[in-house]
């Protein structure tokens, strides 16, 4: 008979917090901020090492879902594109930044259980995971969209 596991729930603080059916992912500061950049980054959105009040503002775009007082270039440049930056909920631009927060910290969570490893693909010089448990069966991620076309570079 197998065993049933309830995976835990991934937390680096309490200042912002993810949740998702049962799921409840909470998060400091910084380490929310770092994943919302590497997100942005990630989709071709901006490029990483933003300025301090560029995070702000697209810390307040994943966290809102808009920018109501742009504090930066990059929040005025979200307001100037922003239909066709939100286009159907499913595949706007913070649709996926939600989603690439949420999944890195799912698969770190998955990581810290032992559920999964982290290995380095040298023919593609990218990091990957594996099952252990599976015969280092890789997982496959869904891929992102790309917002290159209305990428802001600050």
């Amino acid at each position: 008979m197998e065993r049933a596991t309830r995976r835990g729930n991934y937390e680096s603080g309490s200042d912002y917090v993810l949740e998702y059916g049962e799921l409840r992912f909470s998060f400091n500061e910084r380490d929310f901020a770092q994943r919302v950049e590497q997100a942005a980054a990630k989709l071709d959105f901006v490029d990483v090492g933003l300025e301090a009040d560029e995070l702000h503002d697209l810390l307040e775009l994943a966290v809102n879902g808009e920018i109501r007082e742009p504090s930066s270039t990059l929040g005025e440049h979200i307001n100037e594109h922003w239909t066709e930056l939100v286009g159907p909920a499913n595949r706007s631009l913070v649709h996926w930044i939600r989603r690439l927060v949420f999944r890195g910290a799912w698969l770190d969570q998955r990581v810290k259980e032992g559920e999964l490893d982290v290995v380095f693909d040298d023919r593609n010089n990218t990091f990957g995971y594996i099952q252990p448990d599976r015969d280092a069966e890789p997982i496959e991620l869904s891929r992102e969209p790309s917002w290159s076309g209305l990428a802001y570079r600050g």
